[in-house]
C-alpha cells in the first residue's frame, strides 16, 4: 500500500480447459506484466488453473495433481515478487474435492473454500464439490500489503447473506471474488449492480474476476468480466464483449484511507459488527503504507467532485436538487402560512438560482408569482450587465419588481460613522451588504413575508459573506449547493426556459464573472472586483471542501489528490497557495456558520450547525497550516 492506496487488478486470461500447464504459463505471464505496473494484489477467475468447465474431470486424480503442481509453480514465482495473486483451483481437502481460492505471496499459500455451491438451472457444482468446511459466521481474514482482505467465490456473492458481509464486519477492507459466471441476456448489468451495491453496503473495495474465453461452450458461453468497485462506485471495468484480447483486465487504486474513514464516521457500521459478533477482535486499522506523495496512477480523481460526469447524470442530479430546494421552501411557506417572500436580485448566479427555485415553489403551491418581491439594489459596483440581466429576468418571470438604489443612503451612513468613501476597505464593502439586507428585511416585514437567502455552500465554507448582511435570511435555499454546481443548476433552468429570451438571459448570467460588486467597476464599466482573484478558484475551494469534510483527509492527502485532479491546470505552487487560504478562512469564519439560517441539505457535504458540521468558532488552524507549509 502506498499513500493509503492499494493497487489491485482483476484479470481474465484465455483459458484452455484441462490444460493446466498452458493456463499456469498464462497466469505467470500476466503476473510479470502486472508486477511491472506496480499492482499489489491481482485476482484471477474461479478455477483459472484448470478451467471451470472441466465437469466430471474434477474427480480425476490426474487433473487434481496437475492443479496442485501448477499452484506450486505459481507460488514459487509469486514468492519473488511484491505482487500477491489470488487464483482458483480444485483441491482435495478433508476427503472431498472443494472449489478453492489460494492467496499466493510470501510464505505458504492461504486457502479459502467456496461456501455456497449452486445446484440449480445450468449449475451442478454439488455433483463435484463439497462446501466450505469453516463456519460462515467465523470468517477467515487474510492480510496483504498491510491491508485486511476477504475472499469469496462466485455464488457466495449471490446468496442473501454473502460471506463478504461477515468478512467486512470483521475488518476486511477489500473483498476479492473469483467467479465463473456464464452469459445470459441482462445478467451483466445485474452483476455489475450487485457488485456496486455490495461494496456500498460494506463500505469496502470489491474486486471481481470472472472466467472468459476458452471455457467450454457445450451449453454455456463465458465472457471475461473484470469489475472493481469502491463504496458503491465502479472504479474500473473491462470490455466483456471484446473477443480479440488474450487477456482482459481492470486495474484501480483502492483508497483504503477513505474506506477506514467512512467506517469510523458511519457509527452504525461498528454497531452492526458488534451486534453480529464480528467485532470482538477487529484488526488494527492499517497505516497509509509507504509515503511517496505521487498521485495514484490508476485512479480517476475528479476535479469537480460535486458535479456528475455526463449530461444525463447532471440532468438527474439537477432535477433532484431543485426538487429538494423547492420542497424545503414549500414546506416552510406552508408551515408559517406565508404567501409572499422577498429576495435580493443582483444579476449573479446565486440570486438567480434562488429566484428560479422560488418561482417553481410558488407555481407548485398555486401562489401568484407577484407574491415574490424581487429587489434590485444598485450600488457603487453595480455594472450595466448585471443590472439589466436582473431587471429583465424579473420581468420575464412575472414577479413584483422593486428597485432601490443604495448609493445615497450608504454615503449618509459613511458620514454618520465617519468613514472616508474613497477608502475601499471592508467597512466600505460591508456597509453596502448590511444596508441591502436591512432593506430586504424591512420590505419583508412590510409585505408580510420572509427574506429568501441566496448564499451558497462554497461561500459558507470560505466565510465569503458579510456577517449579519447577506449572511442572514429567514431561509437559505442555496445553503447546500456548492458554487461549482450552481451554474449547472441555472443552466438546467435555462434549458427549460419558457422563452428564448429567458434562456438567453440565464446563459449570460452563467457567463458573468463571479463578483459581489461592492467596489466600483473599471473605466470601461466592467466588473473589477472578481471573487476568485481574492479567495481562489471556486473549483479548488470546492475540491478542498469535499475531501476535507466528506473524508476527513489531511491537507497532505488533499494536496496529493488535487495534484492529480488539476494536473496541467494549476501548478503545485498555486494549489498550495489557495489551499492555505482555504484552510485559514474555513477555520476563522466558523462563527458565521454557527448561526446560519435554516436551509435544505442537498448533498453529502453540508455545513449546517444543526446537521452535519459542528465546530467551535475558536478552533485553531495551526496544525493544518503547519502541514501545508511542510509540503
Amino acid at each position: 500500500m502506498t499513500d493509503g492506496f492499494l493497487r489491485v487488478a482483476s484479470v481474465s486470461p484465455r483459458v484452455k480447459v484441462g490444460d493446466v500447464a498452458t493456463n499456469v504459463d498464462r497466469i505467470i505471464a500476466e503476473m510479470q506484466r502486472l508486477e511491472a505496473l506496480g499492482v499489489e494484489v491481482a485476482v484471477f477467475p474461479e478455477m483459472c488453473i484448470t478451467g471451470y468447465t472441466c465437469a466430471d474431470l474434477f474427480h480425476n486424480r490426474t487433473l487434481l495433481d496437475a492443479a496442485r503442481s501448477g499452484l506450486d509453480k505459481i507460488a514459487g514465482v509469486a514468492d519473488g515478487m511484491s505482487l500477491d495473486v489470488i487464483v482458483g483451483l480444485p483441491m482435495l481437502r478433508g476427503g472431498a474435492v472443494r472449489n478453492c481460492a489460494a492467496l499466493l505471496g510470501q510464505g505458504a499459500p492461504q486457502i479459502v473454500e467456496k461456501t455456497y455451491l449452486p445446484q440449480y438451472n445450468e449449475f451442478y457444482e454439488g455433483r463435484w464439490f463439497a462446501p466450505a468446511q469453516n463456519a460462515v459466521d467465523a470468517p477467515s481474514l487474510l492480510s496483504t500489503h498491510g491491508v485486511c482482505i476477504g475472499i469469496e467465490i462466485c455464488e457466495d456473492l449471490w446468496v442473501p447473506l454473502p460471506p463478504s458481509c461477515h468478512q467486512a464486519l470483521a475488518g476486511a477492507k477489500v473483498i476479492f471474488n473469483l467467479s465463473a459466471s456464464d452469459d445470459v441476456a441482462g445478467k451483466y448489468a445485474y452483476t455489475r449492480q450487485l457488485i456496486s451495491q455490495q461494496s456500498a453496503r460494506l463500505l469496502c473495495g470489491y474486486v471481481y474476476s470472472s472466467a472468459g474465453f476458452g471455457e467450454s461452450s457445450t451449453d454455456l458461453v463465458f465472457s471475461p468480466k473484470n469489475i472493481i468497485a469502491e463504496c458503491g462506485r465502479i472504479m474500473s471495468e473491462s470490455d466483456h464483449m471484446d473477443s480479440h484480447a488474450e487477456y482482459h483486465e481492470a486495474i484501480a487504486d483502492i483508497d483504503i484511507m477513505a474506506i477506514e474513514r467512512d467506517r469510523m464516521h458511519m457509527t452504525t457500521f461498528h454497531d452492526c459488527a458488534v451486534r453480529e459478533g464480528n467485532a470482538t477482535e477487529l484488526p488494527e486499522d492499517s497505516c497509509q503504507g509507504a509515503i511517496t506523495e505521487t498521485p495514484p496512477a490508476y485512479r480517476n480523481v475528479d476535479p469537480h467532485p460535486f458535479v456528475p460526469h455526463d449530461d444525463n447524470a447532471i440532468d438527474e442530479r439537477c432535477t433532484e436538487i431543485v426538487f429538494i430546494q423547492e420542497s424545503g421552501l414549500a414546506q416552510r411557506l406552508s408551515a408559517i402560512g406565508c404567501r409572499t417572500l422577498t429576495v435580493g436580485i443582483s444579476g449573479g448566479l446565486d440570486s438567480t438560482l434562488a429566484l428560479l427555485v422560488a418561482v417553481r415553489t410558488f407555481d407548485r403551491l398555486g401562489l401568484d408569482r407577484k407574491g415574490i418581491i424581487g429587489v434590485t439594489m444598485p450600488g457603487f459596483g453595480t455594472t450595466d450587465r448585471t443590472y439589466h440581466n436582473a431587471m429583465e429576468l424579473m420581468q420575464l418571470l412575472g414577479i413584483t419588481i422593486r428597485e432601490v438604489p443604495i448609493a445615497e443612503a450608504v454615503m449618509q451612513h459613511f458620514s454618520d460613522i465617519g468613514h472616508d468613501p474613497a477608502v475601499h476597505d471592508v467597512t466600505y464593502e460591508n456597509s453596502q451588504a448590511r444596508y441591502r439586507t436591512m432593506l430586504l428585511m424591512d420590505i419583508a416585514n412590510q409585505t408580510g413575508g420572509i427574506v429568501l437567502g441566496t448564499g451558497d455552500l462554497s461561500e459558507l465554507a470560505l466565510g465569503w459573506a458579510t456577517y449579519n448582511g447577506d449572511h442572514m435570511s429567514m431561509y437559505g435555499v442555496n445553503a447546500g449547493v456548492p458554487k461549482t454546481l450552481v451554474k449547472y443548476l441555472v443552466r438546467w433552468f435555462a434549458m427549460r426556459a419558457s422563452s428564448e429570451r429567458e434562456r438567453t438571459v440565464l446563459l449570460d448570467i452563467i457567463d458573468t464573472p463571479i463578483s459581489p460588486e461592492l467596489t466600483p467597476a473599471d473605466s470601461e464599466g466592467n466588473i473589477k472586483q472578481k471573487t476568485e482573484e481574492l479567495v481562489g478558484p471556486y473549483e479548488l475551494a470546492d475540491f478542498f471542501l469535499y475531501y476535507m469534510l466528506r473524508y476527513g483527509f489531511s491537507p497532505r492527502r488533499v494536496y496529493l489528490l488535487a495534484r492529480k485532479a488539476f494536473s496541467g491546470v494549476y501548478t503545485d505552487e498555486v494549489i498550495l497557495r489557495w489551499m492555505r487560504k482555504f484552510y485559514q478562512r474555513f477555520f476563522t469564519q466558523q462563527f458565521k456558520r454557527s448561526c446560519l439560517p435554516d436551509g435544505p441539505k442537498v448533498g453529502s457535504v453540508c455545513l449546517s450547525p444543526r446537521g452535519d458540521w459542528r465546530m467551535p468558532s475558536d478552533a485553531s488552524v495551526a496544525i493544518w497550516l503547519k502541514e501545508i507549509d511542510s509540503l
